[in-house]
């Protein structure tokens, strides 16, 4: 976040680009709602609540949509009509449950998913309301609808309004409680001038008197959106869902005419393939499991992400961050703990600590941030300095910070003192006509390789203008980053940390993390060109924003995380908003994407393998009466034609049963190669979706075979 905290920080290396501050309003202690994952289809009340939608997606106009269940509804329905003709026909009559099975568990799947998002809709609509808002018009207020706000307008919220509507604070500061929003109780902080002012309408302001410009239409809010997007009203088929969805409805071509053909090789044997046992072979021969679970695998994506409290603008963006191969972090607050603390004071030669720390605590006490307070508190606890108070100190001038001069001060009793950016205060003290020490710049080479921030301490009095020494300011690694930048690079990640501190600091912190590379004083500029040159190497660039000079970056990246802390404009660019305000989360944010690609892809494998073993049952049990030699196929030694047919059709609907937990809550992901990751797949879900249809038809079989007129 760019508050004047990291305007400071940050100017200290470069008077061009701030470095984000600690996020002061991160939620911490939150965990998603991971437990309610597995639950899937097996929820009782959630299967209660999805079934009526399961029998609503029947409708064609919904079904044409999955060209694979289409095929097996319009199977159904033909093999429904033949069946009437023969109403003592039972063998049919059980083929035309099953196929009818066979949609509705397939549209409860994606019922399932859906409704997972429905139930967060309905906590976001309860938090939708219409209000009545302050809008100013001049010097005056007007009390009107929220509805009636309009882009532009400046509305006024004190303690215990709810937000009439988007917007970012241009005036004030308050707490607001955006619990509604994100599930966290604390309340965060809004303020103007930075980048935290974005409000989100239907939150509340608990404290103190905020002036708000509205930034959206009505019906167009943050919240609208998000209800569309959780509903799945808002959700687009992905390019890869679109070009699996036309390899299935390739396939099932392909069986169809296979099967048409059937009908004269079977008259010329000397047989008869009924219109029942024509659709049953269809559906059993065509991927039906994939088809049925396509759908439901998205959808469930976007739904982890929603339980970590991120939200998917779309689902290409979900997608896309499976394929990530770049990854953009901030340092500050993503990598590093982000407050950097007063660590030590380092005298130049001819100076003392004691020199060194006095200097600095008068020179901060008049500074407000993290860094500032931390250099009062060490000078006082190390080298018990009283912690004087501003009031203390009559007809004091205080030189406040700015990024132009990157240094802050005070002038008083005679004495000029300054802390700043060593070449800043170099430059002040040669101004000033004095000498600098030829240690200086030694002394701050050294903690800048070693990943902390030098601060010159300099002083103007009777003796002259003379540098007293450094302060060292150290940022800390977070625990465990290493570790997780260890992992991403086994996933075939390359990870770059982007930081305004000079290229020695960086170094050292990216060395300590174990990041690949970083880049060094960016500019936002700087952060599009490598966006864009990562690009044009053919990779998929991810990185998190907040600021509205992240816009363009984010706009530009294949997955931007916004923050939700950050300002409308960051928001509108990036097509994620991390709710919790967390840089981290785009490590989560990226596993979350690969998860969704692998469960696509194993359960492809399995789908495709189970046919595979499907056309060992059915085939030989049709044609081994006319063609005694297909007995030998007859690996699983089936019973009877009929046996056959209607074992395969009840598997086929029951294994989607089956995988809809798996579809729902996602194939285990792990960091590996690609290679390793293939055999796996090929391991566990080829070999065993060969398996289980030999296993499962068998045990189906065996249970029909006791049947009277079917065994």
């Amino acid at each position: 976040m760019t508050t004047d905290t990291a305007k400071q920080e940050d100017a200290m290396s470069t008077a061009t680009t701030p470095t984000r501050a600690p996020h002061s309003d991160v939620p911490t202690g939150h965990k998603p709602a991971e437990g309610r994952v597995g639950a899937g289809l097996f929820d009782p009340k959630q299967l209660l609540k999805s079934l009526p939608d399961a029998f609503r997606k029947l409708d064609p106009r919904v079904m044409i949509k999955s060209p694979v269940m289409f095929v097996v509804l319009v199977g159904s329905v033909l093999t429904t009509v033949f069946s009437f003709k023969d109403p003592t026909d039972w063998f049919g009559w059980t083929i035309s449950a099953w196929l009818w099975l066979t949609v509705v568990f397939a549209n409860l799947a994606e019922a399932v998913a859906e409704g997972r998002g429905k139930a967060q809709a309905d906590t976001l609509r309860r938090a939708k309301t219409d209000t009545m808002a302050r809008r100013m018009t001049g010097d005056a207020e007007e009390h009107v609808p929220g509805t009636e706000l309009r882009i532009g307008d400046l509305v006024v919220c004190e303690a215990g309004d709810v937000i009439p509507g988007d917007g970012d604070v241009v005036e004030g500061v308050a707490s607001v409680d955006e619990s509604a929003i994100t599930g966290e109780s604390a309340p965060v902080i809004r303020e103007s001038g930075g980048d935290r002012s974005a409000v989100t309408g239907g939150t509340k302001v608990l404290s103190d008197r905020v002036v708000i410009k509205i930034t959206t239409k009505p019906g167009e809010t943050f919240i609208d959106r998000m209800i569309n997007l959780v509903e799945g009203a808002a959700r687009q088929r992905t390019p890869n869902e679109i070009a699996l969805n036309i390899l299935l409805a390739s396939l099932t071509i392909v069986f169809l005419l296979a099967v048409a053909t059937l009908p004269p090789f079977a008259g010329y044997a000397g047989t008869h393939l009924t219109m029942v046992v024509l659709v049953a072979l269809l559906v059993c021969l065509i991927p039906t499991t994939i088809g049925a679970l396509l759908s439901a695998i998205g959808i469930a994506g976007m739904d982890r992400l929603v339980q970590r409290n991120v939200l998917a603008m779309s689902g290409r963006a979900v997608e896309a961050a499976g394929d990530v191969s770049t990854l953009l972090l901030d340092k500050t607050g993503t990598i590093t703990l982000g407050n950097r603390q007063a660590a030590a004071f380092v005298p130049v030669e001819g100076a003392t600590e004691a020199e060194v720390a006095d200097a600095a605590q008068l020179s901060s006490l008049a500074d407000e941030t993290p860094e500032g307070r931390s250099v009062v508190v060490l000078a006082k606890e190390r080298y018990g300095l009283r912690e004087r108070v501003q009031g203390e100190l009559s007809g004091a001038e205080w030189i406040a910070f700015t990024a132009q001069t990157r240094m802050s001060g005070v002038d008083v009793d005679g004495r000029k003192v300054r802390k700043g950016a060593a070449g800043s205060v170099i430059a002040w003290v040669r101004e000033q006509g004095g000498t600098v020490a030829e240690d200086a710049g030694t002394l701050s080479d050294r903690i800048s390789e070693a990943g902390g921030t030098p601060l010159l301490v300099a002083v103007e009095d009777a003796e002259g203008a003379r540098i007293l020494g450094v302060v060292h300011l150290k940022d800390v690694v977070k625990e465990g980053m290493r570790e997780r930048f260890e992992e991403l690079r086994r996933m075939g990640i390359r990870t770059v940390m982007i930081t305004g501190d000079n290229p020695l600091t960086a170094r050292a912190i990216a060395e300590e993390a174990g990041v690949d590379d970083f880049l060094a004083e960016a500019t936002p500029e700087d952060k599009m060109a490598l966006i864009k040159r990562e690009q044009a190497g053919g990779k998929l660039v991810a990185m998190t924003g907040d600021g509205t000079n992240d816009a363009p970056a984010l706009a530009q990246a294949d997955v931007g995380v916004a923050m939700n802390t950050g300002t409308s404009a960051a928001k509108e660019a990036g097509n994620m908003v991390d709710l919790d305000s967390d840089p981290t989360k785009l490590i989560e944010i990226v596993e979350i994407g690969k998860q969704l690609l692998i469960t696509r892809g194993a359960l492809t494998t399995f789908s495709i393998a189970n046919d595979v073993a499907k056309y060992f049952a059915i085939i030989p049990a049709l044609f081994a009466a006319v063609y005694p030699g297909l007995d030998k196929l007859n690996i699983m030694g089936l019973s009877s034609p009929d046996s056959a047919i209607l074992s395969a059709v009840v598997f086929n609907a029951l294994i989607i049963i089956a995988l809809v937990p798996l579809s729902l809550k996602g194939v285990r992901y792990r960091p590996v190669s690609a290679d390793r990751m293939l055999r796996r797949n090929l391991t566990v879900y080829g070999l065993g979706g060969l398996i289980a249809p030999f296993i499962g038809i068998k045990l189906i079989d065996l249970l029909i075979s006791l049947i009277p007129g079917i065994g």
